[in-house]
């Protein structure tokens, strides 16, 4: 279904489908209890929803949270969208799978951006700000025998994800990668990126990968 995705809202993409693909590999049971940070416009809450999981979204944004909950009304989905920084307010609550398509983007800012569009995407020099606190955050709400999975840009660095959640003490590994031709905002910074190492001067393809840990049962 076409989804609304009101101004300033991520529009699902490249990560989004291969984030998709991933958790159709999981075969979610009915009745599972899913988690979707960062939700933009709800598609990764909606296709957990559609497998028959009972599906929690929370994005900082109103503009996101409104875009989920009208993309699954329009849909006829039973998704409890709530509105929070990240993990804030979930407490006490636990999850057979967690999912996120977070900011993930290396950027000239230190900090995360308070407002406007690159807040969907922006994430610190290292692109690391929110992926971090996700892998320390999110592995206490995991149950016995439950999975994280994780998108994002090699750029942000995949091997810091997977060693930040096996000291959570969760398996972890790269599950998937996609390369995919670099899209408006990392040809706006090419010149930049090169300049910190990330990528070779003549570089135009980025690589995503998704990132699975499981709680030891």
């Amino acid at each position: 279904m076409n989804l609304i995705a009101l101004p300033g809202v991520y529009a699902p993409q490249d990560d989004t489908d291969l984030l998709a693909d991933a958790l159709h590999d999981e075969a979610v049971p009915p009745g599972a209890e899913v988690l979707d940070i960062c939700t933009g416009t709800g598609a990764l809450a909606l296709a957990a929803a559609r497998l028959g999981a009972r599906v929690t979204a929370v994005d900082i944004s109103w503009r996101a949270v409104i875009s989920t909950r009208l993309n699954a009304r329009l849909a006829g989905l039973p998704v409890r969208v709530v509105r929070g920084n990240l993990l804030a307010p979930l407490a006490g609550r636990s999850f057979d799978l967690i999912l996120s398509n977070p900011p993930y983007v290396p950027a000239l800012s230190p900090t995360v951006p308070e407002r406007g569009a690159a807040r969907a995407w922006d994430a610190g020099h290292d692109g690391r700000l929110l992926l971090s606190r996700i892998c320390r955050e999110a592995p206490p709400l995991l149950r016995p025998g439950g999975v994280l999975l994780i998108v994002h840009s090699a750029l942000s660095d995949a091997q810091a994800t997977v060693v930040e959640l096996r000291a959570q003490g969760l398996k972890a590994a790269v599950a998937d990668r996609r390369f995919i031709p670099f899209g408006p905002v990392l040809h706006s910074r090419r010149a930049w990126l090169a300049e910190q190492g990330l990528i070779d001067d003549d570089e135009t393809m980025e690589e995503l990968v998704v990132i699975r840990a499981e709680r030891p049962v």
